[in-house]
């Protein structure tokens, strides 16, 4: 990293919307976004699986959910998303922005869940690339992490099939709805990312294309 790069000034994320072929993204609006929300993740009692990992969830109805979209909105650290996939009309999901530290430009990826019926698209691929690029691109962040519980094994092998590098796991690292959480640290850099972006574009653009192949990920990485 050049020493320009280095005494840039900080810059925290701002960005209201991103948009791509396959989704777009905007700030969290629970009056707007509920329903979809509720729906996506709630419809079937096996929708519920996905709050597993989540320090919140499942919600009891829709109207408790609307009160935890309605207290988290104004976030500023974490800054919530949601995320409406253009194929099918509706939002899926959400992703935040978290730990920001500007000063050392650095930030986490962070709160990310969808919908059975998101799941295994290229919904989360896109919707990682465009975070990823605006943070290394625009705010010129020279760090960005991926953390989860350390028994979520779907999101370590999505960490490691986007492209981020697992650094290791942090014992006993939080209290999540009363059980000890390990914690399984990944991370992509500043240096790695005009390969993992080129990766990313090829797969988003052509079909067949296995994003794990191009990054050349080897899952036996995982813990």
């Amino acid at each position: 990293m050049s020493d320009e790069i280095l005494h840039m000034s900080w810059q925290s994320p701002n960005v209201e919307r991103l948009e791509g072929n396959h989704v777009l993204i905007t700030r969290l609006t629970p009056d707007t976004d509920v329903d979809d929300l509720y729906e996506v993740s709630h419809a079937k009692e096996e929708y519920k699986a996905l709050w597993t990992y989540m320090p919140y969830g499942p919600f009891r109805d829709k109207d408790e959910m609307y009160a935890w979209l309605l207290s988290i909105k104004d976030s500023r650290d974490p800054l919530f998303y949601s995320i409406l996939s253009k194929e099918m009309s509706r939002k899926v999901g959400m992703i935040a922005i978290q730990n920001i530290n500007a000063r050392m430009r650095r930030a986490e990826l962070a709160h990310v869940w969808y919908g059975p019926m998101a799941q295994k698209t290229k919904v989360n691929s896109e919707v990682v690339y465009l975070f990823l690029r605006y943070l290394f691109d625009d705010l010129k962040y020279r760090r960005v992490e991926w953390k989860c519980d350390n028994d979520n094994i779907p999101s370590k092998r999505a960490a490691l099939r986007i492209g981020f590098a697992f650094e290791g796991v942090f014992r006993q690292h939080m209290i999540v709805k009363g059980k000890n959480r390990d914690t399984a640290w990944y991370s992509i850099i500043d240096k790695e990312w005009t390969e993992r972006k080129k990766n990313f574009e090829r797969y988003l653009s052509m079909d067949g294309l296995s994003l794990t192949k191009l990054n050349q990920v080897d899952a036996n990485l995982l813990p």
